[in-house]
């Protein structure tokens, strides 16, 4: 059979976290009554005109910055089309001359996505189809919310190079973290204010050309959007493979029965009948303007990684790292952790141990391990690795640090973590190797699988306190000497 290759291209429609929308002065929040937050403007009644909302333009410029895009003098058209969600029967939107084009997004595996461009536009209202499944063609009747009309959006498009549903569900994933990031959007998925669709076709390895996409509309969950590429991939080819083809067209996934549905022929540019906005002048963002965007955006997450991964050694590309720290860098950025790991390497903390504890113990209650005072995380990294703590009895302290605060010695010695001295834990170590002699014989000649068994009874015979280490060691002289 013909091998073919996965080709994505994503447009993610992220809402801006004004106070007001983005041509009146209604406020823009989630779950209001329905129609309380609605004007003649964002119902487009006659003579009513548009204003822009100067935060709108400024987070917009923000999240440009952030991906890296060129920002640019830009113009608002109208997207005629005739959906009941769109009071006006028109969408106010950004064509051939977005605010932002030509920028990048870095995923955690160090590849990149391109993105074609971040352009403005308003949302649409809500549409609840009641009965049935809550499909149109299954409803008994329809409801519309129009407070989303008229709220400020920016739909992100990328380039097709994404090459596997994983690294979809990735790319999504990580742009959520900028605009979250950024402060531009909240990026709650689960209410609508970040959606997705996802431009889907395969072709053959050895071809140049793209193959005829599909679109997959309004996908909420990263999930979601995983799971119905998988299917519409494995769609296209079965289709393919039986001698049909694939015709371009958007699609709905449906979460019951876990495949996409057609809806609809996919729209082209001139079905929209785009013509410029009248009653709205070009966008020209001032020297000021680009620079406060600038000034805001701040460390974004590819930025902290590289960071946090410097700490190790070794430089800080992660895609290259083959000590099994990637994944644990990702944890502790994605976890906002990055700066108690900084903070208790500045305090002394050997990097590796922190980075460790922070991705594992302290990631289990991010809340509270970010309270935690760095210097305090550092002694307790530093009792451990100087030997003072076991592996086990520093989770259990700091397990206490992080519900109750404190310093870590004095906690270690309330809970009767002291160092065990070197004759108690010579003669424990003795003594695991008398009771299994075919054990310590492995060891001996080799078999360094055993080790964790031999180390798990001499834990379990100093009820914890002994340090893993140290106790290595120990098996090790004996089998030398």
């Amino acid at each position: 059979m013909t091998e073919y290759e996965t080709v994505v291209g994503l447009e993610v429609h992220c809402e801006l976290s004004t106070t007001t929308k983005l041509f009146c002065g209604c406020r823009n929040a989630f779950g209001d009554e329905p129609n309380t937050n609605i004007c003649p403007v964002c119902l487009g009644l006659p003579g009513s005109l548009p204003v822009i909302n100067r935060r709108a333009v400024e987070l917009a410029l923000r999240i440009g910055a952030a991906l890296n895009c060129t920002a640019r003098r830009s113009i608002f058209h109208r997207k005629n089309y005739f959906y009941p969600d769109m009071p006006k029967d028109y969408q106010i939107s950004q064509y051939d001359e977005p605010i932002n084009v030509d920028g990048w997004l870095e995923l955690p595996d160090g590849s990149r996505v391109g993105i074609e461009r971040a352009h403005m536009e308003e949302d649409t209202g809500k549409t609840t189809h009641v009965g049935g499944g809550g499909r149109i063609h299954e409803a008994s009747y329809s409801l519309v919310d129009y407070n989303r009309a008229g709220v400020p959006l920016v739909e992100i498009v990328s380039r097709p190079d994404v090459r596997s549903a994983a690294q979809a569900r990735a790319y999504v994933d990580e742009l959520r973290s900028i605009l979250v990031a950024t402060g531009a959007s909240d990026g709650r998925m689960e209410e609508g204010s970040l959606r997705v669709d996802a431009n889907i076709s395969v072709r053959p390895v050895v071809s140049a050309e793209f193959g005829t996409r599909c679109e997959v509309k309004n996908l909420n969950s990263l999930r979601s959007l995983e799971r119905a590429v998988e299917y519409e991939v494995e769609r296209q080819i079965a289709l393919i493979e039986s001698g049909g083809s694939v015709s371009q067209e958007t699609r709905h996934w449906d979460e019951g029965d876990s495949s996409t549905h057609s809806m609809r022929s996919k729209e082209e540019a001139n079905d929209y009948r785009y013509f410029p906005e009248p009653d709205l002048t070009p966008l020209v963002p001032d020297a000021a303007l680009l620079a406060a965007a600038g000034e805001g955006v701040g460390a974004m997450p590819a930025e902290r990684r590289h960071r946090l991964s410097s700490l190790l050694g070794a430089g800080s590309d992660l895609a290259t790292r083959t000590d099994g720290s990637t994944d644990q860098v990702v944890t502790v950025v994605d976890l906002g952790l990055d700066e108690l790991v900084h903070g208790a390497v500045a305090a002394g903390a050997d990097p590796r141990l922190a980075l460790a504890r922070a991705a594992n113990e302290a990631a289990a209650n991010p809340d509270a391990a970010r309270l935690l005072d760095p210097v305090a995380f550092a002694g307790l990294v530093k009792m451990e690795s100087s030997g003072r703590l076991s592996a086990t009895q520093s989770k259990e302290v700091l397990a206490e640090l992080m519900a109750n605060g404190g310093d870590p010695a004095q906690i270690a010695g309330r809970l009767g973590y002291e160092q065990m001295d070197t004759a108690s834990l010579d003669a424990i170590v003795d003594g695991v190797i008398v009771a299994n002699p075919l054990e310590w014989k492995r060891y001996r000649e080799g078999d360094d699988k055993v080790a964790q068994f031999l180390l798990g009874q001499v834990m379990k015979s100093s009820k914890g306190r002994a340090n893993g280490k140290l106790v290595a060691q120990a098996f090790a002289s004996r089998r030398e000497a």
